[in-house]
């Protein structure tokens, strides 16, 4: 099988040489979006949020380049924003580079080369670049992990191997060459001041990223080490830890290849699940892979939201009772009013999900990725494409986020046009533009088809043949997928066919025919034959309404259910109710008709649910009261995709709904 380098080298994550990754990327820009829901949010994405997000950063309210032309002297002032304020720019950047991907606008090019000059002249001469720590008097280099530098090194390392890829040029490139060679110099060694540091530790999947890009296998060695390292000493406060909680908080309490439980900061947890799952698709140890499998259990099967979203708490102790912040806690413990699910964190769920997939070769991997995307992803902007939100809970009460600590943006009911800490726009931006990157795989003899959206594949198969199809569909508001080979070589090869968890009783042909391959939902259907130019597959999903409840462990959502078609996941809204009734006394008749309405002028096109929901009349502030009959006026509704709320003004809302069945 042959992956040659010159062939396969321009992915998202590059694993075409990765030997223990059984789905292999794609090279970005070889899936363009043609028609339908994502190539429209792409398009909202180059056209809307990134000029706006450009204005921010760019500008004197995002502070994000201007903190760079102050470290290379361009520019009078002081550091603003939070530290981790430059892997949000490199974010953007990011984000930058796969819209050039795909349109190869010479503009976006220009714009990102006059970033990187300004980058390069704030770069120390030995590597160093950190512009909190550069511009702020008394900060110094790896003395306090708060100051995220392990973070923005991880991002830069990323953000410049994709653009290596994709734009292949250097100069971006050569700065994060610089960092990360000081980067090893000062971690490499067994140093015991060393040894714990890193508070968000993307740098172990940008070093990996770098490693695959440039081939220097010390990038490699130094991923791993960071992983060797933590949980192999007493944890204690100290000079580093000052002013944050420790521990679980960090994922320092336990060894990572003992770890059976996701703990602490879910975007801390995450991405670094991400980076040993990116160390184990180049060393193939049993260990890492071991944990990686027990950890997305208990993610996915013990502390994920129906919305795909994950970190439970604002505020909160872990099973070892160290306190955490943004992140996870007990299993079954899920909240509706006061779930966190920071944008960040279900979109590093999503990243974890999408990497297991590479390694196992399995597509239940890839429903989590469209769970977040349809759902927990994009609930995170406006329509609009230029107002975000930081937390994304399940249930909204009296425009109160209720987590009782902050009341800042973050946790606004409203989305905002800015976000102080603005971690989570950029990475929801990128996800979008790079979408088209997830929605192929390659496998030893054969393509696997992961996402479904009206698409045209240009591709290059493993063993060097050319491979095009096309993919024509109106999902996610119908379940009729067709794909059409226009180009392949004349030997026998496999076509895999995701079918969603939720699709039972799908249906699979070839040229009219029955496939006659295994439909098992949550798993590819396998179609291996000889494959001529022309040749049509079909894949018909029962978009079925669903009637969902939690697990019975899970007592915030007893007696309640959620609504979900396909891979939507709805809400109801008070815009959908009588004015000034709460969704608190709103009940669903279980036995009412549920009917989905396409409506292509509503909320930028959406289908609906329409429904009979049971009002019960207003009750007192009393904590508890004697109940007598309640007394219910029936009300015509619709229920409206979770992503969309919030998006006809400040509104209550929730998922779970309380279900009254008449039996």
């Amino acid at each position: 099988m042959s992956t040659g380098s010159n062939i396969h080298n321009k992915a998202i994550t590059n694993t075409s040489n990765s030997p223990y990754v059984k789905l292999k990327s794609i090279n970005f820009g070889d899936c363009k979006w043609s028609s339908g829901f994502w190539s429209e949010k792409v398009k909202v994405a180059e056209e809307r949020m990134l000029p706006y997000m450009g204005d921010l950063l760019c500008g004197d309210i995002g502070h994000g380049l201007n903190n760079f032309k102050i470290a290379a002297g361009e520019k009078e002032g002081v550091h603003k924003g939070f530290y981790w304020h430059d892997g949000d720019f490199f974010k953007f950047m990011e984000a930058k580079v796969y819209i050039y991907g795909q349109t190869k606008d010479t503009s976006i090019l220009k714009e990102l080369d006059e970033y990187i000059e300004i980058i390069e002249k704030a770069q120390e001469e030995d590597g160093y670049i950190h512009t909190h720590i550069q511009i702020t008097e008394g900060a110094d280099r790896f003395e306090n992990r708060k100051y995220h530098e392990m973070y923005n090194f991880g991002h830069l390392f990323i953000s410049a191997s994709v653009h290596n890829r994709i734009t292949g040029q250097h100069n971006f490139l050569d700065i994060a060459i610089k960092q990360a060679d000081l980067l090893y110099t000062y971690f490499m060694p067994d140093t015991k001041h060393y040894q714990r540091f890193g508070f968000n530790q993307t740098q172990i999947m940008g070093l990996v990223e770098l490693y695959r890009t440039v081939k220097d296998k010390k990038y490699l060695k130094l991923a791993e080490k960071f992983i060797n390292r933590r949980g192999t000493f007493e944890i204690k406060h100290d000079s580093t830890t000052v002013g944050y909680p420790i521990g679980d908080m960090v994922q320092e309490r336990t060894p990572f290849r003992e770890s059976e439980e996701a703990v602490g900061h879910a975007v801390l947890a995450l991405y670094y699940y991400a980076g040993a799952a990116d160390v184990y698709a180049e060393t193939g140890e049993k260990e890492l892979i071991d944990a990686l499998d027990k950890l997305w259990e208990n993610v996915t099967g013990k502390k994920m939201y129906v919305t795909g979203a994950v970190g439970q708490a604002h505020y909160g102790a872990s099973t070892s009772l160290d306190m955490i912040e943004e992140g996870f806690i007990d299993a079954y413990m899920m909240p509706n009013m006061t779930a966190y699910n920071e944008t960040c964190a279900n979109l590093c769920n999503a990243m974890f999900s999408s990497r297991m997939m590479g390694l196992k070769g399995e597509s239940r991997y890839a429903d989590i990725i469209e769970l977040v995307l349809y759902n927990s992803g994009l609930s995170g902007i406006s329509l609009e494409g230029k107002d975000y939100f930081y937390s994304n809970p399940l249930r909204m009460v009296n425009n109160s986020r209720d987590y009782g600590a902050n009341d800042n943006a973050t946790e606004s009911p409203v989305r905002e046009s800015y976000l102080e800490c603005f971690c989570c726009p950029p990475n929801l931006v990128r996800t979008i533009c790079k979408t088209s990157g997830w929605a192929y795989n390659l496998s030893e003899n054969g393509v696997a088809v992961v996402l479904f959206g009206g698409n045209n594949l240009n591709t290059t198969m493993l063993d060097g043949s050319a491979l095009k199809l096309s993919q024509d569909t109106e999902y996610p508001w119908k379940g009729f997928v067709k794909i059409t080979v226009d180009a392949c070589k004349n030997d026998a090869f496999d076509i895999q066919i995701r079918i969603p968890k939720w699709a039972v009783g799908s249906m699979l042909k070839v040229n009219g025919e029955d496939a006659n391959v295994t439909i098992n939902p949550g798993t590819f259907a396998t179609i291996n034959r000889i494959w001529r130019a022309g040749d049509i597959i079909t894949l018909d999903m029962p978009m079925e309404i669903k009637r969902l409840e939690g697990h019975n462990r899970i007592e915030e959502t007893r007696n309640q259910i959620a609504i979900k078609r396909g891979p939507i996941v709805y809400c109801l809204e008070t815009p959908d109710l009588p004015k000034n009734t709460s969704i608190l006394n709103a009940y669903i008749n279980g036995g009412a008709q549920l009917e989905a309405i396409h409506k292509p002028d509503f909320l930028e096109g959406v289908t609906v649910i329409e429904t009979e929901l049971l009002l019960r009349e207003d009750r007192n502030q009393d904590m508890y009261q004697e109940i007598s009959k309640p007394v219910f006026k029936t009300h015509k509704t619709q229920l409206v995709p979770y992503y969309s709320w919030s998006n006809r003004g400040q509104a209550e809302m929730t998922v779970f709904i309380p279900v009254l069945w008449n039996n």
